[in-house]
């Protein structure tokens, strides 16, 4: 296994209403892989990776970046090592595409936040890499779903961050967008940066991910490759549904249906 880069270490987490708790969760994040957060609704996900990124200060455990505890680094020196995309993202107003990825170099700019020579360099190669330059002049709020997303994502690779955390990047987005962006952080991960994604799509998560971590009721139940982690018995139980698991034949991993009522009356 490649090197851990990001470790939740007995992580607990108490919304101040009490109505909900992330209880004892352990779970590292390795060089090189793409590692999907699932499970129904209300399980933890979300929680999990905030309590990750240092969003969420844990309220029992802690979370460590190559060893150290993030909750004692510098913001600035955290941000350029770890970025974060929450699910809601303020309006940019409007600001050009451009200058929206521009926007995640601000850990290593000055006070005044100026944009040097080696921060103009950076945006333009991530914005090659997420294919976004032909996106430059675009207003921001003016684009597609799928187009703000992979914007969003060349924002975050600006930091050059070796560690990426998205709640639910393709949430809302149609298959092809949502196979898109998956596909692109597929490959970012494999220039050696850890990335830590939220969803729901269980057969997306399969197909472009390297490991899946189950959460059900706060606590994560199992962690692994897909088709270890995509079990019938172990989903029907994390999500109280009747979950069918067959062999995907395209490519041979696990496919995920749930029958529900329509389907048994068309028989």
């Amino acid at each position: 296994m490649s090197e851990v880069l990001l470790s939740a270490r007995g992580c607990s987490y108490v919304y101040p209403d009490g109505g909900f708790r992330l209880d004892d969760v352990s779970l590292d994040v390795h060089a090189g892989e793409v590692l999907a957060l699932v499970g129904p609704n209300g399980s933890g996900k979300s929680t999990l990776v905030r309590v990750m990124s240092g969003f969420y200060t844990p309220d029992g455990g802690m979370v460590l970046l190559d060893g150290r505890p993030i909750h004692r680094m510098p913001r600035r020196k955290l941000a350029r090592e770890l970025a974060f995309l929450p699910q809601e993202i303020p309006a940019a107003f409007r600001f050009s595409v451009r200058e929206v990825v521009a926007m995640g170099r601000f850990p290593y700019q000055s006070a005044f936040g100026f944009v040097s020579a080696e921060d103009a360099a950076v945006v333009q190669q991530v914005m090659e890499e997420t294919g976004t330059t032909g996106l430059a002049d675009r207003v921001f709020s003016t684009l597609s779903g799928g187009e703000k997303q992979r914007v969003l994502v060349a924002g975050v690779l600006a930091q050059q961050p070796r560690v990426v955390l998205l709640d639910e990047p393709t949430a809302a987005l149609d298959i092809h967008h949502q196979a898109d962006v998956l596909d692109l952080l597929w490959r970012l991960s494999r220039k050696g940066i850890g990335v830590v994604t939220v969803t729901h799509d269980l057969n997306a998560a399969s197909q472009f991910c390297d490991r899946l971590a189950l959460l059900s009721r706060g606590r994560l139940v199992r962690v692994g490759r897909p088709a270890e982690v995509i079990d019938q018995d172990l989903l029907c139980n994390a999500y109280g549904a009747d979950v069918r698991v067959l062999e995907n034949p395209l490519t041979a991993g696990p496919l995920v249906l749930v029958p529900g009522e329509a389907a048994h009356e068309s028989r």
